[in-house]
């Protein structure tokens, strides 16, 4: 039996995932394999020695202490595009938000509740709230992920002209993307030529405060900007100057706070991005199939400290080495199993960044696995070596 720690609601349809013959799922666990979790904060949670697996049923991992669950061998997932389609309607609606002062409208019509000749006030009040329309118009779109392609996809049939930058972009991306969108060379190029400029990017140490002053500076006078990736990524000190200087005509984010909420020609939307019951269904199902397919057959797809990995399991014993991406790994994972006399059926080795995983189907465990995985979690580099199938 697998142990699942729940640390948030989280959809049926993703628990249902999980066959109650080999899972116990609850919001109180003291020994998990697995946690599963929306928003809350792991940050100061003592991860458990028992815990293989966190899958986080969204797209953002800020909420998880990363480098400490590599650094113990815990594989983190998240659940890339499972969200996208919430957010991009989300943006979309931003966007016109942005344009045609509908909030602001319709928080001065409550003003005339109990007002006499009401209809003739709207008429004569009416012109402070007017706004561009967005066809036609330039919107830029930095980070073109599931959702940035979404967007920009959807702004191309909306009628506007569509910019795009992401270094980073993937062949899968590339393949969704529009044809008519076009190519930015720079942060820089997109934001001097666009109207309307939305950001899909992580949060993470190299993109924390990326739209700043010097980005602001180059930004294309009376430009509305849209954040419904993390608040983090935009300096608050510099975007209260750009839109006292005109630069920024509105800014809208998803992720409001005490600093940002206080500042003028600001919409906060209290991250509403992913609140629909369809994105929470489908980022619980993916979450679950991801934590179940490592659980159970030691593959990875998804993870954002581990490599994706994956081998078709045929019956035989098979242990999961979770590892520092350094030479000699491989030839003492080996080493250590031709010690035991087992036969090595097959071996697939990925690494991401600083760590490595390496997924090794045996013959046989011939009733050693404790000794093999103590033995393997003696070498300088192994953080975790579990055993996934005795046969």
């Amino acid at each position: 039996m697998y142990n699942v720690l729940t640390l948030n609601s989280i959809s049926e349809v993703g628990l249902n995932k999980l066959n109650p013959k080999k899972y116990i799922i609850g919001n109180e666990m003291a020994d998990p394999d697995g946690i599963i979790l929306r928003s809350f904060d792991m940050h100061e949670m003592e991860l458990p020695a028992s815990l293989a697996a966190v899958a986080r049923a969204g797209a953002g991992t800020n909420n998880i202490p990363i480098d400490k669950c590599s650094e113990k061998g815990i594989v983190v997932f998240n659940t890339p595009g499972a969200n996208a389609n919430a957010v991009k309607e989300l943006v979309l609606t931003g966007i016109f938000l942005s344009s045609r002062k509908i909030v602001e409208g319709i928080e001065w019509a409550k003003e005339l509740k109990g007002k006499d000749n009401v209809d003739k006030l709207v008429e004569k009040g009416k012109g402070q709230f007017t706004g561009p329309e967005i066809m036609g118009k330039k919107l830029g779109v930095i980070g073109l992920g599931a959702i940035g392609v979404l967007v920009a996809n959807a702004a191309i049939s909306l009628g506007m002209e569509v910019y795009g930058y992401d270094p980073f972009l993937s062949v899968d991306a590339a393949w969704s993307l529009s044809s008519e969108v076009k190519r930015a060379a720079t942060k820089e190029e997109l934001v001097a030529a666009c109207d309307y400029i939305t950001i899909h990017v992580p949060l993470n140490d190299s993109t924390r405060g990326m739209y700043n002053k010097e980005l602001f500076d180059v930004t294309k006078k009376g430009a509305r900007l849209l954040n419904f990736a993390r608040g983090g990524l935009v300096k608050t000190a510099d975007l209260k100057e750009a839109i006292e200087n005109g630069t920024i005509t509105e800014y809208i984010t998803d992720f409001p706070d005490a600093d940002v909420i206080a500042l003028d020609n600001v919409i906060c939307i209290p991250h509403l991005g992913a609140s629909t019951p369809e994105s929470e269904e489908n980022c619980a199902e993916m979450a679950a199939v991801e934590l179940k397919q490592y659980l159970e057959y030691g593959n990875i797809k998804n993870s954002v400290n581990f490599p994706a990995c994956s081998i078709p399991y045929t019956g035989k014993a098979r242990i999961a080495v979770l590892h520092k991406n350094i030479s000699g790994m491989v030839g003492a994972i080996s080493s250590i199993i031709s010690e035991f006399g087992l036969n090595i059926d097959n071996m697939v080795n990925k690494s991401k960044g600083e760590w490595a995983y390496t997924l090794i189907d045996l013959d046989t465990f011939d009733g050693k696995c404790r000794e093999i995985a103590a033995k393997l979690e003696a070498v300088d580099g192994i953080c975790k070596a579990r055993i996934v199938k005795e046969a």
